[in-house]
């Protein structure tokens, strides 16, 4: 017969100390109604909560079920008896499924790419922050017991997630001391290890920067069953949390909440920079950062509205996800309504809020309901990313007064249109950024294909920036391009230009073409408060072509 249950965290102790209290006021004499009938909610009430937040959180994964289900069946006390295990381990350490969603949700919020773990127990919650981890993420696991570690592999080698993690045994201590002589740092640390040596721990990430700038450190069981608030409490582990808890509560580097999840986790994080009051620093915006704001911050484009023309695919669709993921709105615009619509459902799916706008950047009443529709939507127009561009080849002699019109129709006039009509909006706000796509055309005359319109048109492109960056910069507008190298489109893999592919990779020093992910991170730099004294800039990134 299996032995009742043990109330393991503060709801569990609460519904078990109201059902005593229900069985006394049912088998009395004299107690009201109204009484009982209080009680009966308070357990209901009690009662519920783990198991209703226990079905509305989402599933865990297969592997993770797996890892649960073995670790409840696993014998541990024939394990401890046999010798394999220094301690005797109860299975209630496991990390339970809400607990595991939470951490991985902590680590999609902070936006970590390396987590520290000290105490994996059977690898639950490492497990379940790996899978919140992006490909590249690691988690660094310690745990004492060397049999933990061979129980957990075979379940990590069947998750995808498995590889990002490493499990170091040993004392946690010494593998501290040896990822900070290595100098590692981490986004995120999860404490769950031996409550007596919590304060320790936490010391030492702080003291030795194991904790990255902006990282936050999560601490388990801190409200362990309830003991740690009552006032009669005379069990170690509960006096040793309620120690920790006051420890940081009364450090000046940190804030801290407890969240009462089961038995408690604590999110701890550094206070900002600017609550330092040391007099020895340098009290300038280097160190607090402009307005506050650290770096990453400052290269953010929340609240921003941008538009992206030539943007239903390529270069234009590239730029308009980067704007988007740096937090922008973005109107999707496109000759083609088809690919505008495709890539405004695109970001929708990310989240970012997105428009999709038909329109002819060589015709300026498109270009002036583009701006209008804008402006109607949303308010104003922080960001112009004039994008858009053709490109048709002929030998000079051969080409036609057409191509040349339309080449430089949409490749100069349109940007110029563009530039104009948005400028207008930024000039009267005394606030913008435009962001002109040049080519490396612009510096050099790529061969062997023959192109004499389009490295023209492009090289006025870089004239109009230069003149409009001097001319508006002091009212509030930079206006700076971009010039690419040879992209990897679909625009390029066409019958006729493949023969010149292994002409092309000849030239690059990178020895490879530009992937439309290279260019992503120079349209944030441009669209963000981080370049406002660029302005006139041709920013060139083309693998090293245009040195040679």
């Amino acid at each position: 017969m299996p032995s009742e249950k043990v109330p393991d965290t503060p709801v569990e102790v609460l519904v078990a100390v109201l059902t005593k209290a229900q069985e006394i006021a049912t088998t009395s004499d004299n107690v009201p109604e109204e009484l009982t009938s209080h009680l009966q909610k308070a357990v209901n009430i009690a009662r519920g909560l783990d198991d209703y937040v226990e079905r509305m959180t989402t599933p865990e994964s297969q592997p993770l079920v797996e890892l649960y289900k073995k670790t409840i069946s696993h014998d541990w006390d024939q394990v401890y008896r046999d010798g394999k295990t220094m301690f005797r381990l109860p299975k209630e350490c496991i990390t339970g499924h809400v607990e595991g969603q939470t951490l991985k949700m902590l680590v999609h919020m902070s936006q970590a790419k390396s987590v520290l773990e000290i105490g994996m127990f059977t690898g639950y919650g490492a497990l379940s922050m790996a899978e919140g981890l992006p490909e590249d993420g690691c988690l660094v696991a310690c745990e004492l017991e060397p049999y933990l570690k061979h129980f957990a592999q075979p379940i990590f080698d069947m998750s995808p997630h498995g590889k990002k993690i490493t499990v170091k045994t040993g004392s946690a201590m010494d593998t501290l001391k040896e990822l900070a002589a290595a100098g590692e740092q981490f986004d995120m640390v999860f404490i769950d290890a031996d409550k007596n040596n919590y304060i320790n721990y936490y010391n030492f990430i702080l003291d030795n920067n194991l904790l990255r700038l902006r990282g936050v450190i999560c601490v388990d069981n801190t409200l362990f069953k309830a003991k740690v608030y009552l006032n009669d409490t005379t069990d170690d582990n509960g006096l040793a949390l309620r120690e920790f808890n006051q420890f940081v509560f009364n450090d000046p580097r940190v804030e801290q909440v407890i969240i009462p999840l089961r038995d408690g986790i604590s999110v701890i994080r550094r206070v900002s920079a600017c609550c330092v009051t040391e007099n020895k620093i340098t009290n300038d915006e280097v160190f607090h950062g402009v307005k506050g704001s650290p770096i990453l911050d400052r290269m953010r484009l929340d609240g921003k509205v941008a538009y992206v023309t030539g943007a239903g695919q390529g270069i234009g669709r590239g730029f308009a996800h980067a704007l988007g993921e740096a937090g922008a709105k973005v109107a999707v615009v496109d000759l083609d309504q088809e690919k505008a619509e495709a890539v405004a459902k695109e970001l929708l799916l990310k989240g970012i809020n997105a428009i999709s706008i038909t329109a002819d950047v060589s015709k300026s009443d498109d270009v002036q309901r583009m701006i209008d529709t804008m402006v109607s939507k949303w308010g104003t127009i922080h960001i112009a990313c004039n994008n858009a561009g053709i490109n048709m080849n002929s030998a000079s002699e051969d080409t036609s007064l057409e191509e040349w019109d339309q080449t430089f129709d949409v490749n100069l006039r349109g940007t110029f249109m563009c530039c104009q009509a948005a400028g207008r909006v930024m000039l009267k706000q005394g606030y913008g950024k435009i962001i002109n796509t040049a080519s490396m055309a612009s510096l050099i005359v790529p061969h062997p294909q023959k192109q004499l319109s389009y490295n023209t048109s492009k090289a006025g492109v870089v004239k109009l920036t230069q003149t409009l960056g001097t001319e508006w910069i002091d009212r509030g507008v930079s206006v700076n391009c971009i010039s690419p190298g040879i992209v990897d489109t679909p625009l390029i893999h066409t019958e006729s230009l493949k023969p010149l592919m292994q002409r092309w990779l000849s030239d690059i020093p990178a020895g490879r073409l530009a992937q439309v992910t290279d260019l992503q991170a120079a349209v944030v730099y441009l669209a963000c408060d981080a370049s406002d004294y660029m302005t006139g800039h041709n920013l060139v990134i083309e693998g090293g072509q245009s040195l040679w």
